[in-house]
């Protein structure tokens, strides 16, 4: 029992010396667009509208082959399956407008309720999300929506609110 014991104090004292690995992680830097980032809200929209959203934020100009500090502005061109983003740049990589376009995404709460509310009866067969941001906080989001109910059509938009057009 006395071993049993002195065998725990000891393995007890010895555990902690190598608990601790001095072992420095490097530095990480997240830098985003925050302006551009709180300007479109992306916080219930679909993952793959919010990735493109950061990419568009994150985006250097400077690691461009066609880079040089003559040009004012920088027009760059972001696809992904869902959607498309036509995004302009200073020289010093600041985001100054966006034309985006994505379709048949997942709507947010909020335009969903709307449309159910309004039209009952009705399903959700196409819609498209335009986001028009520009520099410094003017930003225009729209939905156009395209319901069907058998063989009737209509089409709607919305605003980020449920707000109708």
């Amino acid at each position: 029992m006395k071993k049993l014991i002195l065998g725990l104090f000891i393995l007890g004292l010895t555990t902690p010396l190598f608990a601790q690995d001095p072992t420095e992680l490097p530095e990480v830097v997240i830098v985003h667009n925050y302006k551009y980032l709180d300007a479109t809200d992306n916080s219930e929209l679909a993952i793959p509208v919010q990735n493109m959203q950061f990419t568009v934020s994150d985006f250097n100009v400077k690691t461009l082959d066609i880079y040089t500090e003559e040009n004012d502005y920088y027009e760059v061109y972001f696809i992904i399956p869902e959607g498309k983003v036509l995004a302009t740049y200073d020289n010093n990589s600041n985001l100054l407008k966006t034309a985006e376009r994505y379709t048949d995404i997942k709507l947010p709460v909020k335009v969903r309720q709307a449309i159910a509310r309004r039209f009952p009866n009705w399903n959700i067969s196409k819609n498209i999300y335009l986001v028009h941001y520009y520099e410094p906080s003017d930003i225009r989001k729209l939905y156009k929506i395209t319901l069907d109910n058998d063989k009737q059509r209509i089409r709607v938009k919305l605003d980020e609110n449920g707000d109708f057009i």
